[in-house]
């Protein structure tokens, strides 16, 4: 099972249950594959919501090779997912937000928007007034 604290999820790519990881060194491989020059630039990039299917196979690729698998881009553009289009989707998405929203049970931070509309990290979870925002796609 998954340790989200970890950034980590689960994910069933062609009938196989797969671990996936956003480590530093995939952090490193997303930035030079993207041409980001940091983890924010990066971050934002996501944030948009706007990805390809080659950035969801970097992405994919990018975590089952922090997870430890020994895998290619274009292996990953041959598999198939539980929900076809929209598991891809799913998948990324979950790694993104394990990634880079944290888990607020463990303390890590949190992007929360007060009751103004300013956008703000909290490290101690959510307080008063503040609501987790969801990452890239979700609601």
């Amino acid at each position: 099972m998954a340790n989200q604290r970890r950034g980590e999820i689960d994910a069933v790519l062609d009938g196989r249950r797969y671990r996936l990881c956003l480590t530093l060194g995939a952090l490193a491989e997303l930035e030079h594959a993207f041409g980001d020059e940091d983890m924010l630039a990066l971050a934002r990039r996501f944030e948009a919501g706007r990805i390809s299917a080659r950035d969801a196979c970097r992405i994919i690729g990018a975590g089952l090779r922090g997870a430890g698998a020994e895998v290619q881009d274009e292996d990953v553009a041959q598999m198939r997912a539980e929900g076809g289009v929209g598991g891809f989707i799913d998948i990324v998405a979950r790694l993104l937000g394990a990634t880079f929203a944290g888990d607020e049970r463990a303390g890590i931070s949190q992007r929360v928007v007060h009751e103004k509309g300013e956008t703000s990290v909290q490290n101690s979870g959510c307080g008063e007034g503040a609501v987790s925002v969801p990452f890239p796609g979700m609601k």
